[in-house]
């Protein structure tokens, strides 16, 4: 089944929200659950992007519907879930203008923010665990590119690609 994208706006970050938009797979399904009740009691507004059960899924599906809405920028960034997170990762990093950062650990978190301006965190729900998820989702959040010596690599990136 291929699930239509969700729609959105940018959230209003003067209010302390970012709006976000979260996917995963069946094997990411109940980390994303749980990043998604985190999120919002942070007041952060989450678009669900699928998938919607622990039924077998293709996870290109559900990047492709995070990035469409990061690219448009209807969101402000993403997240995406897999079991290891590498073919979230490789999906959504085909979608132009994405830089999706699949991360392990808190600090790998803020390093792609500050230095990758990473738009898009992703995250394998078999090595990382919960609390860990949900800490490196506030990191991701609240931290900010460096710009710098960084932004020209990112240009170089894009123009190598584009």
């Amino acid at each position: 089944m291929n699930p239509a994208p969700p729609t959105g706006e940018r959230g209003d970050e003067r209010k302390g929200g970012v709006k976000i938009a979260i996917g995963a797979d069946h094997g990411g399904y109940k980390l994303k659950q749980a990043l998604i009740q985190h999120l919002k009691k942070k007041r952060h507004k989450v678009i669900d992007a699928g998938a919607f059960s622990e039924e077998s899924c293709d996870y290109p599906l559900f990047a492709k519907n995070v990035s469409k809405l990061v690219s448009a920028k209807k969101v402000k960034m993403g997240m995406l879930i897999c079991k290891s997170g590498l073919g979230m990762s490789i999906a959504a990093n085909r979608a132009k203008g994405i830089r999706a950062a699949l991360c392990h650990n808190v600090e790998m978190a803020k390093s792609s923010r500050r230095h990758n301006d990473a738009n898009i965190l992703v995250i394998g729900a078999k090595y990382v665990k919960k609390g860990i998820a949900k800490r490196m989702s506030d990191v991701f959040v609240k931290e900010k590119f460096s710009g710098g010596r960084h932004l020209r690599r990112i240009n170089m990136i894009d123009r190598s690609i584009n």
